[in-house]
């Protein structure tokens, strides 16, 4: 009998808190705080990372056991008491990670991606990409090698977690004295403003005291406007994750002197050149001026996203049964499949021959599967000839993308 991973149940769960939130917006009629665009985006990215994080989270609990056993400081006994003090010393780690994430110019690159949306709503919690969650695990090393166990590490960080989803909302206002304890909703908003007043502070996680002992806690007061100071103008998935690395890739080499490129990869992402991700933007972005038509694409990009979340959520509730040659394929066309929506929603020229990649993916895949690995070129060749007889990629624009004239 198949062993089940019953982490994949947290999947529709979070589907169904999505729901109900946007349910509760919409009785409230408060549904302006939520965009398809930056919801599909949000979630995209919140597949890719968790989808990735099967093939690492394993290692990085052999990692915590390796410290643990061979370098752990002291022998921390497994009582209610420590529990209290393990939450306490994972929120202080969260701390520093999450505060060095935003002053650190190599970290923020990571980091950056989580505080892109406008919109502040659950779907944001998703937003995490995998070099966010390297980065922070290898800050979690620290808890094993004080002298707490692994398995109660994982735990906390597991709690952890499943609270900080719940900070990422608007449905939820001030909780009176939980905000001089908790960090809440409204304190995480202010986290995610980008209103001078408002930045660099409540790094917390879970509780507000680190924030008040090293002087980071902002009680809100206006209303935040969420988002990064400088908005990064795209819906595209790659963009999204690796243009900060850009920007750092630009600035680093015009920067003369060991000392000056040091500055940029270590220094403070406030001394960033502004001028250079307008530069990038003109290099990479796709610039939509002139055109004349559009094509209609949530059902198209909706069965996509579906499709997505269906394949995570049994890919995760088995994944120790799959071969390597299933992971890889399942990472390859899940990952296509979202740079996809990504490019969708950027109304992208180039979407038909990601789909014909994708497509030849699959076919690969099932050829290998029956072991046909020699004809593997065939469909390849039957497309070519079905794309110079019918025209594929008009029936393409017009029947699947449905393309339109503006008006």
């Amino acid at each position: 009998m198949q062993q089940i991973n019953y982490l994949a149940f947290a999947i529709p769960a979070f589907f169904l808190f999505l729901y109900l939130e946007y349910a509760l917006a919409v009785h409230l009629k408060k549904t302006h705080l939520f965009k398809y665009e930056s919801s599909v985006s949000n979630v995209s990215i919140g597949i890719a990372e968790r989808l990735l994080n099967l093939f690492i989270a394993a290692s990085f609990y052999d990692l915590f056991n390796y410290i643990y056993l061979k370098y752990a400081i002291f022998n921390i006994p497994n009582t209610w008491w420590v529990w209290v003090l393990l939450i306490l010393a994972t929120d202080l780690v969260w701390y520093w990670y999450h505060r060095l994430g935003h002053q650190v110019n190599f970290l923020w690159a990571a980091h950056i991606v989580h505080h892109q949306s406008e919109e502040f709503n659950l779907s944001v919690s998703a937003r995490i990409t995998t070099f966010q969650a390297l980065i922070r695990n290898v800050f979690w090393c620290i808890l094993p090698f004080i002298g707490f166990h692994p398995i109660m590490v994982v735990v906390i960080l597991t709690v952890h977690g499943a609270y900080s989803f719940f900070t990422h909302t608007q449905m939820i206002g001030k909780l009176g004295w939980l905000e001089h304890v908790l960090i809440t909703p409204s304190l995480h908003g202010v986290h995610h403003a980008s209103d001078e007043k408002y930045l660099d502070k409540n790094y917390g996680d879970v509780f507000v005291f680190w924030d008040k002992v090293f002087g980071t806690f902002q009680k809100e007061e206006e209303a935040p406007k969420y988002g990064l100071t400088h908005p990064i103008k795209s819906y595209s998935f790659l963009w999204q994750h690796f243009h900060y690395y850009f920007e750092l890739a630009e600035a680093f080499k015009r920067e003369k002197g060991l000392k000056n490129k040091w500055k940029v990869v270590f220094g403070s992402p406030a001394l960033l050149d502004q001028d250079i991700r307008p530069i990038l933007e003109k290099r990479f972005l796709q610039h939509k001026s002139e055109d004349v038509y559009r094509f209609k694409f949530k059902k198209y990009l909706n069965i996509q996203l579906v499709v997505c979340v269906a394949i995570l959520t049994f890919t995760t509730a088995f994944f120790n049964s799959f071969q390597i040659v299933d992971k890889l394929f399942v990472l390859s066309f899940v990952l296509l499949t979202l740079i996809n929506c990504g490019a969708l929603l950027e109304q992208r020229k180039w979407i038909y021959y990601l789909e014909c990649l994708r497509l030849m993916l699959l076919v690969a895949y099932v050829f290998y599967q029956l072991d046909l690995v020699n004809l593997i070129f065939v469909p390849l060749i039957i497309l070519i000839a079905l794309e110079r007889t019918f025209s594929l990629s008009r029936v393409y624009r017009n029947y699947v993308l449905q393309y339109e004239k503006i008006k």
